[in-house]
């Protein structure tokens, strides 16, 4: 059991959250949300995705968000990156912090990258070089690791083996998501514990989506357990594009609530943090009524 009572919050509204809402953002206003998040205290907000425009157009834009964004000191701002391509780009504007992707399910990789766990680790093996000589950290994202949309269970041991590679390859942190949202607290326990086995409790962080209502409920299981990074989206944004019938993240304005309601700190001024998701919500409002508005026109 972790006895630290700080959690970091890993905001992942501004990629894994606006990749998935239909509202597109012009840049300005990611600019601007990113600028914002930077005004709370978080000291990690995953910017942007560098992967094809043609799989994820909502952050097509990706360049100009990064080179755009006010660099906060003391915060990180890292990127999603599919391939060594990806990378490249990446660090043509600058960034300083990548991550990379793969999942515990065979199926969900087949759908999602279009090859094997094994192929998808092999794919972005090369970044993670490339990243220990350029200085470079990298974060390692395992998706499905409570379930698939495809193959349904997903065996812990397939979780722990991905995890491990991950974190044997050289990824400082390796966080678990629950893609579709299907975990509940007793099977978020075993899981964080079976990889905790392997991996340093230090190294993990855990990623709910909230389907069911369950993240909160998993997130503390977690804590129990000694998990003390949390991944989160500003007014529980976003789902995933290839996971159908997943909801959004938890929101980051649940999370920080829950854990200083619980005496642990964050170093996040929640007030501010729900002001941020307040607007952010008006904006994807707005950019849903301009859709709407487009579409009858053009019919």
């Amino acid at each position: 059991m972790n006895s630290s009572n700080h959690v970091r919050i890993v905001e992942v509204g501004p990629r894994d959250g606006l990749q998935n809402e239909k509202a597109m953002l012009p840049a300005a206003i990611k600019i601007e949300l990113i600028d914002r998040l930077s005004d709370t205290g978080l000291t990690t907000i995953e910017a942007t995705s560098f992967v094809s425009p043609k799989w994820v157009p909502q952050l097509a834009d990706a360049a100009e968000v990064f080179r755009g964004i006010r660099k906060a000191p003391g915060v990180v701002y890292p990127v999603l990156v599919p391939n060594l391509q990806g990378y490249e780009r990446a660090r043509e504007v600058g960034a300083g912090e990548v991550a990379v992707f793969t999942a515990a399910s065979e199926a969900f990789n087949r759908k999602n990258v279009n090859a094997s766990i094994d192929e998808s680790i092999d794919r972005f093996v090369p970044v993670l070089e490339r990243a220990r000589a350029d200085g470079v950290a990298v974060r390692g994202y395992v998706s499905t690791v409570l379930g698939c949309p495809y193959q349904g269970e997903v065996p812990v041991a397939d979780v722990v083996r991905v995890a491990r590679r991950l974190h044997e390859l050289g990824c400082h942190e390796v966080s678990l998501g629950d893609t579709i949202g299907v975990g509940t607290p007793a099977k978020a326990r075993a899981m964080l514990r079976a990889v905790a086995a392997e991996v340093p409790m230090a190294a993990l962080a855990v990623h709910f989506h909230d389907t069911y209502g369950q993240a909160l409920a998993n997130i503390l299981a977690c804590l129990e357990e000694g998990v003390r990074v949390v991944d989160s989206a500003v007014s529980g944004t976003g789902g995933c594009p290839y996971a159908k019938g997943a909801t959004g993240n938890v929101a980051s304005e649940d999370v920080v609530y829950m854990l200083h309601g619980m005496g642990m700190t964050t170093g996040v001024d929640l007030d501010r943090l729900v002001e941020t998701g307040a607007w952010l919500a008006g904006q994807l409002g707005k950019a849903t009524a301009s859709r709407v508005t487009r579409a009858r026109t053009a019919a």
